[in-house]
């Protein structure tokens, strides 16, 4: 196969990987993230105390955290995704490493930011704590790791517009001259 075949197929197998992990409202993320979540935040706390855990929900006392998809953050793993699979011009073995950089530095943090907000549960202060964590943290979390993957791993490309450029270069325009020859 040569070069230009491979890139093609490369370019496919990206944005079908995005869109089948997109798929069922990003069920195939939450069914990896939500379990995971669980289970780190369950070894952590228990260093400290005996956590319960039912289904979802981790009772830590007398307060139940409930771990729900948004608490995951699959839409920002989902994001990072989208960033990292659609920049072309990346090497697989380069892209897999950003990849795995990405989602355990955005694992990391928001295991750190359930387990701030934890002993605030029943707090008045929660709510905004949480929204602020939730709408503003996450957000600035998905900017820095991004920026960072972009700097380690010297990515050039813009992501979605490199792989138009490029299809573009594929689809080349006929001329009028060459039309019009056609047409007589």
């Amino acid at each position: 196969m040569d070069k230009q075949s491979k890139k093609i197929l490369g370019l496919f197998a990206r944005y079908i990987s995005l869109i089948l992990l997109g798929l069922g409202n990003l069920y195939i993320i939450y069914a990896v993230l939500i379990p995971l979540t669980i289970s780190t935040l369950n070894i952590i706390i228990s260093f400290f105390t005996k956590p319960l855990i039912t289904e979802n929900i981790i009772h830590v006392g007398a307060i139940g955290i409930e771990i729900i998809p948004a608490c995951v953050a699959g839409s920002a793993f989902y994001l990072l995704l989208i960033l990292i699979l659609s920049t072309a011009d990346t090497k697989p073995e380069t892209r897999t490493r950003a990849v795995i950089t990405a989602i355990v530095t955005l694992f990391i943090l928001n295991i750190i930011r359930i387990l701030i907000l934890i002993p605030m549960a029943g707090s008045v202060h929660f709510e905004t704590a949480h929204w602020i964590f939730w709408h503003i943290i996450s957000t600035i979390f998905v900017v820095v790791i991004w920026i960072g993957v972009v700097k380690i791993y010297k990515i050039k490309s813009i992501p979605i517009y490199s792989d138009i450029k490029y299809i573009k270069t594929l689809v080349k325009p006929v001329k009028n001259t060459e039309r019009n020859k056609k047409n007589k």
